[in-house]
């Protein structure tokens, strides 16, 4: 395949010829990584194997817990490998390391932070990455998107497989296009169509829903709180990590909700997610703003996340229901803090 003209190459180019020169890639998912960060990884890899790389490894830590998650894994046959240390640390002089949809080593992920890492690809608001080769575009919908353009842009050609990947994650990353979307997700979707399996697509968008999800749901619908337009809802402790961003969906369809923010203990930390489409709320810098100290948080405009550990809350109690009353209160406090919200209604 001839490269395409009508896209810069200067920065798959430069990434080819940095994959060119080397033997090994070595690929870190973030924690509890999402479609967006796997189909990047497969991606990456994808596009290291046609440029002759043949040892190839895509690490992960945390859990593929999110039902749609497991059935990318499992229908894609997407060879993922758990965390291990000496991977990143004693890999050979012609190794790489590469970051997919996050930026930074030791943040939200398992790396030490003092790793050497050359390949950034990512499109998450970070400031001050090193790396041998950065490619960090908040303003993207997907890191899925510019792993398309650099493999429309270079030699090659993604097998059905990596289409669907990548394709799926472009669609769940905007919410089938309905959030942070731009028209290179669009122009990313129509290449990708010619050569994914869009049954397996299909059957990706639609898979089956565990009880315990469910539950997470309902619990979130159950607590909610509404001041105005935010809705602040906790829904206890869950097993379903990847359920709190799936009941902060469900509940900004609810009508006059513009901003909508769940959270719940899972393990031994306070997990949060949150959206919003209110303009004057970016709800990355709600959430830095409100758990930097304690925690880590951040994210995009519309969506956002956060991690918080339990720390002195543990030593209260015991008890989950108690616990969660005192987590309750602490974290709406930050919250409605961030978000200048004096009164509840």
């Amino acid at each position: 395949m001839t490269p395409d003209t009508e896209l810069s190459v200067s920065g798959p180019q430069r990434l080819w010829d940095l994959l060119d020169d080397s033997e090994t890639l070595t690929v870190v998912c973030h924690d509890n990584p999402d479609p967006d960060c796997l189909a990047s990884a497969v991606g990456l890899g994808t596009i290291a194997a046609a440029a002759g790389i043949d040892e190839r490894h895509i690490l992960y830590s945390g859990e593929i817990s999110h039902q749609q998650n497991r059935a990318l894994v499992n229908l894609l046959d997407i060879e993922l490998e758990p965390f291990r240390i000496d991977m990143v640390r004693n890999r050979p002089p012609d190794g790489l390391l590469a970051l997919v949809d996050h930026s930074i080593a030791g943040e939200n992920n398992r790396i030490p932070s003092d790793t050497d890492i050359d390949i950034v690809i990512d499109h998450h608001p970070v400031e001050d990455i090193s790396a041998r080769f950065v490619d960090s575009q908040e303003t993207v919908g997907a890191t899925a998107t510019i792993l398309t353009e650099y493999v429309r842009a270079l030699p090659m050609e993604p097998s059905p497989r990596v289409a669907t990947a990548l394709l799926f994650a472009i669609r769940r990353e905007t919410l089938d296009f309905l959030r942070g979307v731009t028209s290179r997700e669009y122009e990313a979707a129509a290449y990708l169509h010619e050569y994914c399996e869009m049954g397996l697509v299909r059957q990706l968008s639609n898979p089956a829903v565990s009880s315990a999800t469910v539950d997470t749901i309902s619990h979130a619908i159950e607590n909610r709180r509404v001041t105005g337009s935010v809705l602040i809802s906790q829904v206890g402790r869950t097993s379903e990590r990847d359920a709190l961003p799936q009941a902060a969906d469900y509940l900004m369809n609810l009508e006059g909700i513009e901003t909508a923010i769940v959270f719940g203990l899972v393990e031994n930390t306070i997990q949060i997610s949150a959206r919003s489409t209110d303009s004057r709320v970016h709800m990355g810098a709600v959430l830095h703003d409100a758990f930097d100290d304690v925690g880590s948080a951040g994210g995009h405009r519309e969506m956002a996340g956060g991690t918080v550990g339990l720390g002195i809350f543990s030593g209260y109690t015991t008890d989950d229901k108690q616990l969660m009353g005192i987590v309750d209160q602490v974290i709406s406090a930050r919250l409605r803090k961030a978000l200048n919200i004096d009164d509840e209604t």
